[in-house]
């Protein structure tokens, strides 16, 4: 089992950057299928970006061209830089960990998905304009 604890949400104008950091312990740690999603007031949480144990990467239309995400094996970490932050982006961010290995990045943003990760506890990001 793998336990994630994410850092970094806080309060930020359109337009501005945002990262946000996840450290795992215990488990494969980042070497697996990481992914970080999200969920905003009222909505469904949503797979956002991810990378799997080849380090292909996905992401959600919503985020493609402005998020980032990235992974350092040796630290145990796994990052999520967000830029050109829009009002829609505020959400609770939630770095996960899949169960299983061969998860693919895609595979990972799928509806769906959740019942297959570890979870962090997760994080507010709240984008003003």
């Amino acid at each position: 089992q793998v336990q994630l604890v994410e850092s970094g949400g806080g309060s930020v104008q359109a337009g501005g950057s945002r990262p946000l950091s996840c450290i795992a312990s215990g488990g494969t740690g980042v070497r697996g299928c990481m992914a970080w999603f999200r969920q905003a007031p009222g909505k469904e949480r949503e797979g956002v970006a991810s990378i799997d144990s080849e380090g292909t990467i996905a992401y959600a239309e919503s985020v493609s061209g402005r998020f980032t995400i990235s992974r350092d094996v040796a630290k145990n970490m796994i990052y999520l830089q967000m830029n050109s932050l829009k009002p829609e982006d505020t959400a609770i961010y939630y770095c996960a960990a899949a169960k299983t290995w061969y998860m693919t990045a895609i595979q990972a943003l799928g509806a769906g998905m959740e019942g297959y990760f570890y979870w962090g506890q997760g994080t507010q990001v709240t984008v003003s304009s």
